[in-house]
C-alpha cells in the first residue's frame, strides 16, 4: 500500500479494527491505509508503518551553534538532516515547508543509516543532528542510524518539542547524545490553540532527561508578541527550569519571524528576548541566550562565578575561546557545564549542503 512500509512497535489493535499508534499523546486511531497527524506513521495491514524510512529531505553541515547547542562541542560541523511531518501543528512554524508537508516527494534524497554515518566520517563531522522536523515521528530511522554513528564514534543530536510518550521516550533517547528541546512556551492554551497539543508532556519528557538520562540538553523559546512573551510567563517558565531541570541547562530565547498561519504578528523585538534573559538570570539560570538576531552579548557564554567571557560568539561564529581543557574556566577555574573538547572546533558559521549519493559505495 505504501511504497515505504518499515515496521514500528509502540501500536495497539484496537476491538474496532483500527490501530492506535502510541508514540505520541495524540495516540492517533487509524483505520487501514491512514496517516496520523504526523503524517510519517501509517496504518497498513493491521499494523502502524514508518512511511519515511531512509527518505530525507536533503543533508546540510552546519555549525552545532545553529540547532541551538552552546555547550556542546563548540565550534564543530554537524551533519544535520530531516524527514517530512510533525506531530504538532504550530501556526508559528519557521520549517512549515517540511514540518506541514503531505508530499512524499520532497524526500527525493535516499541514505541509510550506515550511509549518513559514513557521511558523517568522511567529511569529520562530529556529531548527526536529526532537525528541521521533529525526529521523535520517525525514531526508527534516527535510532538506526545514531547506531551506526555510534560505531563510527560520531555523536547524535536530536532537535525536538519532546512531545513523546513514556515508553518511546525512553527507547528513543537512550540512543542520543544531545538534545535541544523546544519549550515553545508555558500555557496550556499556547500548545493547545497554536500548536495543537498539550503542555504537560513536553514537561514529562525535560523532567525524564535531566532525572533519568545522561543527555546533554538545551531548551529553546520562540517569543512571539503578544502570545508567550510576557513578563508573568517567562517568570513561571524559567522558575520551572530552575527547580526542575537546574541552573547549569541552557536556555535560547529566539525571535520569531512571520511564518506560516501568523504572518500577522510582528517581528520580536530584541528587547523582549533581554528582557526574557535578565528575569531567567535573575530566577537562577546561569547560561542564557538570545537568537535570531544579532546580539554577542546575549550569544556569549560567561563564568557564572568570576562573570569573564569563556566562550565569544558572533551570530554562529566563534571569536573568543576561554576554556581549559577540563572545560574550566581559564580566569578562575569554575567548571563550565557542558561537553567540550580540549580546544574549539573551527568549522565557523558556514553551511554546506550535501550530496549523500556520493556515499552510498563507500565502505
Amino acid at each position: 500500500m505504501f511504497e515505504i512500509a518499515h515496521p514500528t512497535k509502540h501500536w495497539e489493535a484496537l476491538p474496532d479494527g483500527r490501530v492506535q499508534c502510541n508514540v505520541c499523546a495524540h495516540r492517533c486511531k487509524l483505520k487501514d491505509g491512514q496517516r496520523g497527524i504526523c503524517f510519517a506513521r501509517a496504518s497498513e495491514q493491521g499494523r502502524i508503518v514508518l512511511t519515511t524510512y531512509g527518505r530525507s529531505s536533503g543533508f546540510c553541515i552546519d555549525p552545532i551553534e545553529k540547532k541551538p547547542l552552546h555547550h556542546f562541542l563548540p565550534g564543530t560541523p554537524v551533519l544535520s538532516f530531516g524527514t517530512a511531518g510533525c506531530n504538532l501543528t504550530c501556526r508559528f512554524c519557521q520549517n512549515w515547508g517540511l514540518s506541514r508537508s503531505k508530499e512524499v516527494d520532497l524526500l527525493s534524497e535516499e541514505a541509510s543509516p550506515d550511509m549518513i554515518a559514513r557521511a558523517a566520517e568522511a567529511l569529520h563531522c562530529r556529531s548527526v543532528a536529526f532537525t528541521y522536523n521533529d525526529p521523535v515521528i520517525f525514531m526508527e530511522y534516527a535510532i538506526d542510524t545514531a547506531k551506526a554513528c555510534r560505531a563510527r564514534g560520531i555523536r547524535t543530536v536530536a532537535v525536538t518539542a519532546g512531545y513523546i510518550n513514556e515508553e518511546p521516550r525512553e527507547e528513543f533517547f537512550r540512543f542520543m547524545d544531545a538534545a535541544n528541546v523546544d519549550l515553545k512556551g508555558f500555557t496550556e492554551r499556547f500548545y493547545r490553540e497554536l500548536c495543537g497539543g498539550h503542555l504537560q508532556p513536553v514537561l514529562d519528557t525535560l523532567i525524564y532527561l535531566k532525572t533519568h538520562t545522561n543527555v546533554w540538553v538545551e531548551l529553546t523559546t520562540l517569543l512571539i508578541p503578544g502570545e508567550n512573551d510576557s513578563e508573568k510567563e517567562i517568570e513561571e517558565l524559567t522558575q520551572w527550569v530552575a527547580v526542575h531541570l537546574g541552573p547549569d541547562v541552557p536556555l535560547h530565547f529566539s525571535a520569531f519571524h512571520p511564518a506560516w498561519k501568523m504572518m500577522d504578528k510582528p517581528s520580536t523585538p530584541p528587547a523582549s528576548l533581554q528582557m526574557a534573559r535578565r528575569i531567567a538570570q535573575k530566577n537562577g539560570l546561569r547560561y542564557v541566550y538570545t537568537g535570531n538576531v544579532h546580539d554577542e552579548e546575549g550569544g556569549t557564554t560567561f563564568c557564572h562565578h568570576c562573570g569573564e567571557p569563556l566562550i565569544g560568539r558572533d551570530w554562529y561564529a566563534l571569536k573568543a575561546w576561554n576554556l581549559t581543557a577540563g572545560g574550566a574556566c581559564a580566569f578562575c577555574g569554575t567548571v563550565c557545564a557542558g561537553v567540550f573538547e580540549a580546544q574549539p572546533g573551527d568549522w565557523g558559521p558556514r553551511q554546506q549542503p550535501i550530496d549523500i549519493a556520493a556515499f552510498a559505495d563507500q565502505r
